[in-house]
């Protein structure tokens, strides 16, 4: 490359710029990833059974207003875009993003002379609900193959014909509220191969309070820095490379999470089957924020590991409430009305909870308290009651 780097590491002076400003460092730290990733695109990757691109489908969770997603995702965004990275409209049709994936495809100059094409885009949503929509099935299963940067990836066209893209890539930052995720994601897809791609970095508020976020001129020399560093980063072309240690390292791990995976619920099965895949991305990452050598190194593995495994601590309370156990609220009030009322007919019930459940909803919840023994459910032709079994 044609000239040095200013900054020894990029993410470690990337969470000394924004060391200042009141998101917690998770959320800092996942924005710098997925930054260096948008500037990285289809352009580098490492060998595993195929080629593997450091693409990260990333979302910050917290409730509205406590955590300051919109801030943590500000610097990232201003970067990107100052470096004419390719970014898709933040609330977009599916049509409309795939006519962008389209005519974002450029060819990339190799090492040896030859040239690659790829169509690299970067989604940034401070409202990921905008960019989803709701129960949109279907681009929840373009999302799954993007992720995988299918090639050629095909679609139906609205004249009922198909149409493809060669080397596609995705790239997704994020941010929502547990509430907002829930309402856009169907109830199959929460779980499943969709969310199994996405990296959930949860807070329930600020890291800490800063009175006076304004940039110092310290601070804004580092932004120039950092940005220079960025475009330089985006330079890099080829294969990341696996140094000894690295393997060591990675071999014992494997063979250990096999046995002892994170218990982060039920929900989060799928996740784990992906994890292996989303360290190694973050392997690549952390090569990529320190070197232009391209080679994966031992520290790497080590640094890569800590940032994921510190993720997973809060990981299980994006789904916290729902899910598997989606009618717990109204199971709880079920419960205390039926223990107030000892005897109350099947109508009555559906009448008090019409507008929280349905025939179906009704008829599960009291088939689950028959089974726990709570209560008795009587039928006959006159109509049928429930009657609660006292301890």
């Amino acid at each position: 490359m044609s000239s040095k780097r200013q900054l020894t590491n990029w993410l470690d002076s990337y969470l000394e710029y924004t060391e200042n400003s009141e998101p917690p460092i998770l959320f800092r730290t996942w924005i710098a990833i997925g930054t260096v990733a948008a500037v990285l695109q289809r352009k580098c990757f490492h060998m595993w059974e195929s080629k593997i691109y450091p693409n990260f489908y990333i979302i910050l969770v917290a409730p509205a207003g406590r955590a300051r997603k919109g801030t943590a995702m500000g610097p990232g965004y201003r970067m990107l875009q100052e470096l004419g990275i390719k970014l898709a409209s933040e609330a977009i049709t599916r049509e409309a993003l795939i006519r962008e994936l389209n005519e974002c495809g450029e060819m990339i100059p190799l090492a040896d002379g030859k040239v690659e094409y790829h169509s690299s885009l970067t989604v940034f949503s401070q409202e990921l609900t905008s960019f989803l929509g709701f129960n949109n099935k279907q681009l929840l299963s373009d999302l799954c193959d993007w992720f995988d940067c299918r090639d050629p990836w095909k679609y139906r066209t609205k004249g009922c014909g198909t149409d493809e893209i060669h080397a596609v890539w995705l790239n997704l930052i994020g941010a929502t509220t547990p509430a907002s995720l829930q309402s856009a994601l169907p109830p199959e897809a929460i779980g499943g191969g969709f969310t199994s791609r996405i990296i959930f970095i949860y807070e329930e508020d600020k890291g800490k309070l800063v009175p006076f976020p304004f940039p110092t001129e310290t601070e804004l020399r580092l932004y120039e820095k950092l940005t220079l560093d960025l475009q330089h980063i985006g330079l890099l072309r080829g294969q990341f490379c696996f140094t000894d240690e690295w393997i060591d390292k990675y071999n014992g791990w494997y063979a250990q999470q096999a046995q002892h995976p994170p218990q982060l619920g039920i929900l989060f099965e799928h996740y784990i089957d992906r994890r292996s895949l989303h360290l190694r991305k973050l392997c690549s990452i952390m090569a990529a924020v320190r070197s232009d050598d391209m080679i994966i190194t031992g520290k790497d593995f080590d640094r890569a590991l800590q940032i994921l495994t510190s993720t997973e601590v809060k990981m299980s309370k994006v789904f916290a409430g729902f899910g598997h156990n989606r009618d717990a609220a109204v199971l709880d009030r079920v419960m205390k009305t039926i223990a107030a009322n000892k005897r109350i007919t099947v109508a009555d019930l559906h009448n008090l909870y019409h507008l929280d459940a349905d025939i179906e909803t009704m008829s599960r919840i009291l088939g689950t308290l028959d089974a726990m023994k709570f209560c008795k459910i009587h039928r006959s032709a006159e109509g049928s009651y429930v009657e609660y079994i006292s301890n």
